[in-house]
């Protein structure tokens, strides 16, 4: 067998799906396989990560991030750069031939996050088209979407045009489905060989329900993924890496933290209470990046603070955060357009951010696709 995991594959006793394979005699682990921020989850967003050999179980492990990827001369001081331009693309992201002899069957276990710009369900459909190719069975073991497999929220995603690593298929921002039942529609309806695909479904799981109450530790399925908390905002503030503002990355609250240089954070905390969205409110913040945007520089924004999740609106929220940026400030704020497209799916959320339009007419472009995806998805649903 080959594994495809990081630190969140365990068991509800918070052990290794690593060992648990390792010390059973039925199974034999040949090789390990790491998605972005390898097998260990250390590595920051955009950071290669070379083959290696690992210390603790003396397997090869690879990396399906870009493991013939090198820093460069610029190491990590521009980090936020090379993720733009690195996580949209294909190279280095492939289960190659050489990463696969001697395997018989690959297995997938990560736990996702439930929103469709996180990498690792491109690592999956990715890895499960090499599979396809290869003759070997793709065995996902499938684990909640912690923000509820009720909720969707967000643009469908225009396919092909703005297919990416970000974003392989058409499916909207917050898509409310598992890793197991996202694979079963990549497999139907998308991939070019279909794979010999086997789903382990969950035990206990209703669709209702959000990671905390399903009794399974939390463990940070990436750096910048603490916390329940940070998975529910993420499907909104993820789209502040395609702009100029700090999503918080750097500090201990990634994607709860926004903020700039150039920002009174009293004056826009102000502002976006006075708005009074659903299911949250703003603190003024004031904040001093370790790394990403604005290393070193005080950044004056505000903090997120879900009071309802159940009526919160991630995507909703960040849309109205950034239309109030650009109003108060015009001259100092941008977009990253390209990959601010990328990761919306479309450019035409920006474009009426731009001109002005508000948020509700927004979201009334896109609200009408949820409806036709929930029918779509409904084949492909196992609870």
């Amino acid at each position: 067998m080959g594994l495809i995991t990081n630190p969140s594959g365990i068991d509800r006793h918070r052990r290794s799906l690593i060992d648990l394979f390792i010390q059973n005699p039925l199974i034999d682990l040949v090789a390990l396989y790491g998605p972005e921020h390898g097998i260990r989850g250390k590595a920051q967003a955009g950071e290669f990560i070379p083959y290696l050999k690992d210390e603790t179980y003396g397997l090869p492990v690879y990396s399906l991030y870009g493991q013939s990827q090198t820093l460069g001369t610029e190491g990590n001081g521009k980090m936020d750069e090379r993720m733009r331009s690195f996580d949209t693309v294909q190279t280095g992201k492939l289960l190659e031939p050489a990463m696969i002899e001697g395997v018989d069957v690959i297995i997938y276990d990560i736990q996702d996050v439930g929103t469709r710009i996180y990498t690792y369900v491109a690592t999956m459909a990715y890895s499960m088209q090499a599979c396809a190719e290869a003759g070997l069975e793709f065995i996902v073991l499938d684990r909640p979407n912690p923000i509820n497999g009720e909720d969707m929220e967000g643009p469908i995603l225009d396919y092909p045009r703005y297919s990416s690593f970000v974003g392989l298929y058409p499916i909207p921002v917050r898509h409310a489905m598992t890793s197991g039942e996202l694979a079963r529609m990549f497999n139907e309806k998308h991939l070019m060989k279909k794979a010999n695909l086997i789903v382990i479904p969950m035990q206990g799981w209703a669709r209702n329900m959000w990671f905390d109450e399903t009794g399974i530790p939390w463990i940070s399925p990436s750096p910048n993924m603490p916390t329940l908390k940070t998975a529910t905002i993420y499907p909104g503030q993820v789209f502040v890496e395609g702009t100029n503002i700090s999503e918080g990355r750097g500090t201990d609250t990634p994607f709860e933290l926004f903020g700039a240089p150039w920002i009174d954070g009293s004056e826009l905390t102000k502002s976006l209470n006075g708005l009074h969205l659903p299911g949250v409110r703003f603190e003024q913040a004031a904040f001093t990046p370790v790394f990403s945007k604005y290393r070193g520089e005080l950044c004056e924004g505000s903090r997120i603070q879900i009071e309802d999740r159940s009526v919160f609106k991630p995507l909703m929220t960040t849309l109205s955060i950034l239309k109030a940026i650009l109003e108060k400030y015009a001259g100092d704020f941008a977009f990253h357009n390209d990959y601010f497209d990328k990761i919306m799916g479309n450019s035409e959320v920006r474009h009426k951010l731009l001109q002005g339009q508000s948020i509700s007419e927004i979201v009334g472009t896109y609200d009408p696709q949820l409806d036709q995806f929930g029918a779509l998805r409904k084949p492909y649903l196992l609870y």
